[in-house]
């Protein structure tokens, strides 16, 4: 009977915190209009992505380059009247924020044209808006009660956390892509000294066998 109380005493706390997470999890990714994926960019090629923004919005728009190359690659932001907001030139990794002075389609590109052999692989993180405030905080004018500080704090952190992963994908990502690469460069080089090796020493051989064979002179009678 005592094991079943302390149960039925704590079961309503754990899913009363799991439901903060999940409200909180939902908050953060319904509050703002976001894309973020990873792409290749082929050599020689230019791939651009468009996104309708609202006039007044707040967006912000981050790229990294992942593997290939230099980690570098070309990226502008075109507003819809055709005026350039943003241009990167050989960037492996940057960030730009805007105000959009109308609404529009707003387009972003990367171009991997200087590069004629090596393809890239770019993460890039498109955010449209400002992150809403939980709700039922702060709409009363009295201070947050501990239950509000504590729900606001779980949401940063949260969001710190998403972030945190986020770059460590990235860092992981970048660890293994030169691993592998690594690899085959040790692999080839490997196979190489074999085949050297081996014809050095069918060479020397052979030569070695020429030293010690007598040569059967003819005569003329």
């Amino acid at each position: 009977m005592c094991r079943v109380n302390s149960l039925t005493r704590v079961s309503p706390l754990i899913l009363f915190y799991l439901l903060i997470i999940i409200i909180l999890v939902c908050q953060t990714i319904g509050s703002v209009g976001a894309v973020e994926l990873t792409f290749e960019l082929p050599d020689n090629a230019k791939q651009c992505f468009h996104e309708e923004i609202p006039e007044g919005t707040l967006s912000t728009v981050e790229f990294q380059v992942v593997t290939g190359g230099n980690y570098d690659v070309d990226m502008s932001l075109e507003a819809p009247n055709r005026q350039i907001l943003y241009k990167g030139i050989k960037k492996q990794f940057d960030s730009f924020t805007w105000t959009a002075a109308q609404s529009g389609t707003y387009t972003v590109c990367f171009s991997n044209e200087f590069s004629t052999f090596s393809h890239k692989l770019v993460y890039m993180d498109f955010q449209v808006g400002e992150e809403k405030p939980l709700p039922g905080v702060g709409e009363h004018l009295s201070a947050m009660t501990k239950m509000e500080s504590s729900s606001v704090q779980v949401h940063e952190n949260l969001n710190t956390i998403i972030d945190y992963q986020t770059h460590h994908r990235l860092r992981e990502a970048q660890g293994r892509k030169f691993a592998e690469d690594l690899n085959s460069k040790v692999l080839y080089w490997s196979v190489g000294e074999t085949l050297a090796i081996l014809v050095i020493g069918i060479g020397q051989i052979v030569i070695l066998k020429n030293f010690f064979t007598e040569k059967k002179t003819v005569s003329k009678s």
